[in-house]
């Protein structure tokens, strides 16, 4: 199906256009293999990120394209409608490249086009063991010796963790609670940190997760980004960005799982007549669409605050719970309208809902999500 969109300038339009033949080319044809395998595609990324979909909303004087959040959305979602993995894995290394763009010294900010050109891939290493949804309590810690940090614990749930050029990671520097966090930006190569065997999980298998653990790694003083007690600050707002990225994802997948089961749909043949002619099914892809649409507006409108440097915190909250919530329902009735069919890998709708599952996990658990949204209901 084609969206129907309205971009901010021409250019906007060339860049959808080129990702658009991108993904095509690129990804659609790769997914399924790299999924079955539990592959990374690291050399996907790299061409995305030669092709300058990477760095889109970053300052040009940095290598990136300095396009609106809004533009660069929506360059997400059509990766996302392609392959999930490798949008997912965009918006990380987005997220990844936050810090130092944000927060950086100007010699940090050296690394950038390196990081924004795809030739250094990034991870953001805030979740622990015991610590996801309550960052604030996060337990590894960097004590400074001389000119340098020496970093302990272990990290959880980093994607990118075996395959990452750099880490952004968030430590306890000083006393309990979020002004005794920091944020290091350290080189994956750092004797000391280890990142541990991938994780077995449903979904998005060619962009594994794991556990990395930091043993004492030395890391240079001068990778601390915003100074000491800067680092949940930090997290946080790069957070609010990152919620946006997730939402478009959501938006994209469940665009796949609508158009893959309408073409099913106006195909499969019972009772002598196309199934999208019976109601009972039809009125199901209606929703689904309406659901489709009215999520893409929502983070339309959450990215077009933040473009406009107003508050959107909280409409990027509503956009991550309610984008995700409606690619879990889109995909799980994507399955059905395939019936026995969609529930086999000979359809890609079995992994779609697979996937979909993730996305109201990660950047915050949909439960936070809805505590953040009723807590400023409740301050009004």
């Amino acid at each position: 199906m084609t969206v129907d969109r309205i971009l901010p300038t021409d250019e906007a339009y060339d860049l959808l256009d080129l990702a658009t033949e991108l993904a095509d080319r690129e990804l659609a044809p790769k997914a399924a293999g790299f999924e079955e395998r539990a592959e990374f595609p690291r050399d996907v990324l790299r061409a995305i990120g030669r092709a300058g979909l990477l760095g889109l909303p970053y300052p040009e004087e940095y290598g990136g394209a300095a396009q609106p959040y809004e533009v660069y959305l929506q360059v997400l979602e059509i990766l996302a409608s392609r392959w999930l993995a490798v949008a997912e894995a965009v918006s990380v290394h987005t997220l990844s490249c936050y810090p130092v763009a944000a927060f950086g010294t100007d010699e940090q900010r050296k690394l950038l086009p390196d990081m924004l050109g795809g030739e250094l891939l990034g991870a953001y290493c805030l979740s622990e063991p015991q610590g996801g949804s309550d960052a604030a309590s996060l337990t590894t810690r960097a004590v400074r010796d001389g000119d340098a940090y020496v970093l302990s614990g272990t990290k959880a749930w980093i994607t990118h963790a075996r395959d990452a050029d750099f880490y952004n990671v968030f430590c306890r520097t000083g006393g309990p609670g979020p002004k005794g966090i920091s944020c290091l930006v350290a080189d994956a190569a750092t004797p000391g940190i280890a990142p541990q065997a991938a994780e077995r999980t449903m979904g998005l298998r060619s962009s594994p997760v794991a556990q990395i653990v930091f043993d004492q790694a030395r890391v240079p003083a001068d990778r601390l980004v915003g100074g000491e007690g800067a680092g949940f600050t930090i997290a946080m707002s790069a957070l609010d960005s990152g919620r946006l990225g997730i939402a478009a994802c959501a938006v994209g997948l469940a665009q796949a799982a609508l158009d893959y089961a309408v073409s099913y749909a106006r195909e499969r043949q019972q009772f002598g007549r196309a199934i999208i002619d019976f109601q009972g099914l039809g009125f199901g892809l209606a929703d689904a669409a309406t659901q489709i649409s009215a999520a893409r507006a929502l983070t339309l409108a959450a990215a077009r605050l933040r473009d406009a440097g107003r508050p959107y915190s909280i409409e990027a909250a509503k956009a991550k719970l309610f984008a995700t919530d409606m690619a879990m329902r889109v995909t799980t009735d994507a399955v059905q309208v395939l019936g026995g069919a969609g529930y086999v890998a000979d359809h890609p709708v079995e992994r779609y809902m697979r996937e979909a599952k993730v996305l109201q996990i990660v950047e915050g658990t949909n439960q936070i999500q809805r505590l953040v949204i009723s807590r400023s209901l409740a301050k009004g």
